[in-house]
């Protein structure tokens, strides 16, 4: 396994919830902003949201009031809960995790699919 192990995708109806978790490790948690992008298919992966370490988040427009990233120290775990889905939304997410003088560090990505 990577230093980020995402979880949590899956299939759902339009206006249904979903919520993605990331796993790290200690270093990368404590050292590291945390996030989430997305790629549609046949679209670039684009910024979801951001968390950094005391906790200020960031939003991709499109996703404000719907989506919430949030952080659990004691799992190192990183979750971005998704609500009121749109088929737009459908994509494989990832979980980034970004430093101003590290490599930046990627996950697998978990497929999420927005269909009725």
């Amino acid at each position: 396994q990577g230093e980020l192990v995402e979880s949590g995708g899956g299939l759902v109806q339009p206006g249904g919830s979903l919520r993605l978790s990331c796993a790290t490790t200690v270093r990368i948690f404590s050292l590291f902003e945390m996030g989430w992008y997305r790629q549609g298919p046949g679209k670039r992966r684009d910024l979801v949201a951001t968390i950094d370490k005391t906790g200020n988040t960031n939003y991709e427009d499109s996703v404000k009031g719907r989506f919430t990233i949030s952080r659990d120290q004691s799992k190192r775990t990183v979750y971005l809960q998704m609500n009121s889905l749109k088929p737009e939304d459908t994509g494989v997410y990832f979980c980034n995790a970004n430093h101003s003088f590290l490599p930046p560090r990627w996950g697998q990505g978990t497929q999420v699919t927005v269909t009725a």
